[in-house]
């Protein structure tokens, strides 16, 4: 998790206008598990990666936590990477 949360801050010094439109959030509570669905819109307008593009993306993600306890044990995000860094003009 600490890795991940690394990469998104370095993203978001990229895109700084970065946020998440949730659509829905559900839990299995019998499995200790969360879904979370949205969509994470943002433009490249800062420094930290290539030069900034200007364009902009907005791309669906799912992600399904785990927990132990209340803290997160395993997360798996499913992105289409792809099409994220088409939009971005970085692919």
């Amino acid at each position: 998790m600490q890795g991940y949360a690394d990469w998104m801050q370095g993203l978001m010094k990229m895109m700084p206008d970065g946020h998440y439109d949730l659509k829905c959030w559900a839990t299995d509570t019998q499995r200790n598990n969360a879904i979370a669905y949205a969509t994470f819109i943002a433009t490249h307008t800062g420094p930290g990666g290539p030069p900034p593009t200007g364009k902009s993306s907005r791309s669906d993600d799912v992600y399904c936590m785990s927990f132990e306890g209340e803290k997160i044990s395993h997360m798996t995000k499913i992105w289409n990477a792809g099409w994220a860094l088409k939009e971005l003009g970085w692919a």
